[in-house]
């Protein structure tokens, strides 16, 4: 089986960049004269993607769709989907090594995203979003009120710093990065962008809930499972609790011909 982390040591240059880059990121947010431009780059980004939905015409049903909580799910599927095709980004024996290792990420980012909701409650830096400040905004839970009561649109949150929905798709993006070359590269990032779009355009987050408070915890989650051996362990670990059920599975007909099943 080709190891997917080769290296599974410490690297202290990722690592210590990683953090250096989360706190400028946050510093860059808190210092007042650029959080004032910070501030104009939230309205102006807003305006420009939140403006066109007030027609109600199928731009604004596009945006509508992707801010559904159903497609949150489908968009997770589409991700491990990306990660689970062998040959695309990682070789079949990989697929397995490269499913857990992300899920180890995720779960160290949550437990950065734990510390930091204490950190942003105690400092008072939470903030409402964008579509409940900014008069006139285009509310796609009012322009659609039966797909908000079916479908439960996220176009508003009282507390929107940091982005989560953004933090899992560029943690996501950044961990296939380590291992994506040439156009898959380009696929993966623009998949990230086009997913975080929705909750932009709604106004449920503001820019920099995704770029300043995503990115942070995406960071720190990439540094301290990718650029330590916690990933790689956690990914053995995982492989060797799990090997009794992908053995019984792999003998399945269907199942059994899947990379993350046969580990071929």
């Amino acid at each position: 089986m080709s190891p997917l982390f080769i290296n599974s040591q410490w690297r202290l240059r990722p690592l210590l960049a990683c953090h250096l880059v989360a706190m400028l990121l946050l510093l860059s947010w808190l210092w007042l004269p650029s959080r004032a431009l910070w501030d104009q780059f939230d309205l102006q980004l807003f305006n420009l993607l939140n403006e066109p939905v007030h027609g109600a015409g199928l731009w604004a049903q596009i945006w509508a769709i992707g801010s559904m909580r159903p497609v949150d799910m489908a968009v997770g599927v589409l991700m491990l989907g990306v990660m689970l095709k062998a040959g695309l980004i990682y070789t079949g024996p990989q697929v397995r090594q490269a499913l857990f290792a992300f899920l180890a990420a995720l779960l160290v980012m949550l437990l950065f995203r734990v510390g930091f909701a204490e950190l942003v409650k105690a400092m008072g830096w939470q903030r409402p979003s964008a579509s409940l400040v900014v008069e006139g905004a285009a509310r796609l839970t009012a322009l659609f009120p039966d797909w908000e009561e079916r479908w439960d649109l996220k176009d508003s949150a009282t507390r929107s710093f940091p982005g989560d929905h953004a933090s899992v798709l560029l943690l996501w993006a950044m961990f296939v990065s380590l291992f994506a070359r040439s156009w898959r590269l380009l696929l993966v990032w623009v998949m990230a962008l086009i997913f975080i779009l929705p909750r932009l355009v709604a106004g449920a987050h503001w820019g920099s809930d995704a770029l300043v408070g995503g990115l942070l915890l995406s960071l720190l989650g990439l540094a301290w499972s990718c650029f330590t051996p916690f990933a790689h362990r956690a990914s053995e670990w995982l492989e060797k609790m799990t090997l009794p059920i992908t053995s019984r599975l792999a003998k399945l007909p269907l199942l059994g011909r899947l990379s993350v099943i046969s580990g071929r």
